[in-house]
């Protein structure tokens, strides 16, 4: 029983898996929290962190299917109204494609405190990983984030690949595995020089990371020689022929 105050839910980012990189914050709320609400994306280590019976997943269910984001919403809000600390446990920043948005606002139309505790995002991380920084001065001054998993229930894409080709920076796509030739195709059709170099980075920051790279040209038949699977962050523009000058000395990952 409690005495009708609600609990406070904690919308934390976890970076883009390496234990290491977790928040002084997040650590803390994983050991104080009475339950953590995770999906798979906060990898193995992670989640392993969290004793059992406190943690709950809300990921991918058996068979393939996805906890639906109402359900979530739902169980955040229960949770809280019975008292309970709850941390909602995300891969990267909570807020950077990470429905975080969308958590924070059901949560308070709920009346249920919420803070949002920032996390290292894996649109920037993955590519440091993989020796690859999103910007540099030889090749650009700009980068542009993109997910390549949008809402399906939407009528049409709200990616503008044309205005994203004009830009000539760096474009970081994530969650954008399965729809890399669609992409790479509505890029090269906007003018993209096919020869610009690509980057694909699995498990950024996992022990078994995996790193391919190829051009806009040839990038999907990379993607298909070197088995890449979600989750994976694509990087698209110069800096990412970087991977391959630094990989024999880089250490970390």
């Amino acid at each position: 029983m409690t005495d009708g105050t609600p609990g406070k839910v904690y919308l934390v980012g976890s970076g883009p898996g390496d234990p290491d990189l977790l928040t002084v914050k997040a650590k803390r709320l994983l050991e104080e929290a009475d339950v953590v609400l995770h999906d798979k994306l906060p990898g193995p280590e992670i989640i392993g962190m969290i004793p059992e019976e406190k943690r709950e997943d809300v990921g991918k269910r058996a068979g393939g299917e996805w906890t639906p984001q109402e359900y979530t919403n739902a169980r955040l809000v229960e949770l809280a109204e019975d008292g309970n600390t709850v941390v909602r446990l995300k891969g990267g920043d909570p807020t950077v494609f990470g429905r975080g948005g969308e958590e924070l606002a059901h949560l308070a139309d709920n009346g249920i405190p919420v803070e949002i505790v920032p996390g290292i995002t894996s649109a920037i991380a993955g590519p440091e990983a993989a020796g690859i920084p999103v910007t540099h001065r030889d090749y650009t001054s700009s980068v542009s984030f993109v997910t390549g998993h949008e809402d399906p229930t939407k009528d049409e894409s709200a990616v503008d690949w044309d205005a994203l080709a004009a830009t000539g920076g760096t474009l970081v796509v994530l969650m954008g595995v399965g729809k890399l030739p669609q992409y790479t195709e509505a890029l090269r059709e906007a003018g993209m020089d096919p020869d610009t170099p690509v980057a694909l980075i699995e498990r950024a920051t996992w022990p078994d990371q995996q790193v391919a790279t190829g051009t806009l040209d040839t990038i999907v038949s990379v993607r298909d020689e070197a088995g890449i699977e979600p989750p994976a962050i694509t990087v698209i523009g110069e800096v990412a022929g970087e991977h391959e000058r630094v990989v024999a000395f880089l250490e970390g990952y």
